[in-house]
């Protein structure tokens, strides 16, 4: 119950934040003698993307925003389940866990997700490029894989949690209501031409879903039972869909922040 108090509590100042932000710079635009930002038919309250994602990464933060998130997921590991729809359309059920070696920028990321299938048990490693790890033989996985599991890192949540160490480009899309509920629209492009549109809730301040498009084919993961997790915010369950088409759906058994990681686990050889 404490727990929920706090969190509550911050979402509240967060939300303030945003409010405070936009009318701090209108005070500062008129001492300026400078006209107010004008408010667009998409966002009346002229709210920008720079104050959303703020408050955002405020609310991930429990209060402590980036300062926290870099000080407590120094490194990662995960553990969960995880059921995905092959290529001839058959879900497969598997464990996997996962190791993540934070950098200051995503696209130096160190990742390593291991999975163990029924009848197969396999690594995935991000370290500048993707390979494959298989009884202790180094493979190249298939395009489809890599290009999966690429998606995976830069069209996920620290796309927008981390949107200013990236230097991406961050773009409000206005505001839209889906089955009742209100988000903010936000447009983080990277610096590869990457865009991805968060869902990001006006009551809560958490990321509901986001979009991207590969290939064609336009994604849409959606995120659910949120937590803290060593005081940052974790969504413990995720579904991915393909052109309306559940593809991918992991639930989080663990997940631990800031233990020692032997980097080796991240090498080809």
């Amino acid at each position: 119950m404490i727990l929920r108090i706090k969190a509550s509590s911050l979402i509240l100042l967060a939300m303030c934040l945003v409010q405070f932000t936009f009318g701090q710079a209108a005070v500062d635009s008129k001492a300026e003698k400078k006209p107010a930002p004008v408010a667009s038919a998409k966002d009346p309250k002229g709210v920008t993307a720079e104050q959303v994602a703020e408050s955002a990464i405020f609310v991930y933060g429990l209060g402590g925003g980036r300062a926290i998130l870099n000080q407590i997921r120094k490194t990662a590991i995960e553990h969960g389940k995880l059921s995905v729809t092959n290529l001839e359309g058959r879900t497969e059920q598997a464990t996997y866990q996962r190791w993540t070696l934070r950098a200051e920028t995503l696209d130096k990321e160190k990742v390593r997700l291991d999975q163990e299938f029924p009848n197969a048990k396999y690594s995935l490693v991000f370290n500048d490029k993707i390979f494959g790890i298989v009884d202790d033989s180094v493979f190249t996985p298939r395009e489809d894989a890599s290009k999966a599991f690429e998606n995976q890192i830069v069209h996920g949540l620290e796309a927008l949690l981390r949107y200013k160490e990236n230097e991406s480009k961050i773009e409000s899309a206005g505001k839209e209501k889906i089955f009742g509920v209100e988000y903010y629209l936000l447009d983080v492009t990277d610096k590869q031409s990457r865009r991805t549109r968060f869902y990001v809730s006006t009551k809560r301040l958490r990321v509901m879903m986001l979009d991207y498009e590969d290939a064609g084919v336009r994604y849409r993961r959606k995120f659910y039972d949120y937590n803290y997790a060593q005081g940052t915010l974790v969504p413990f369950r995720t579904t991915l869909w393909a052109d309306d088409k559940l593809v991918e759906e992991v639930e989080v058994g663990t997940v631990t922040f800031g233990q020692k990681i032997d980097e080796t686990l991240f090498s080809a050889g």
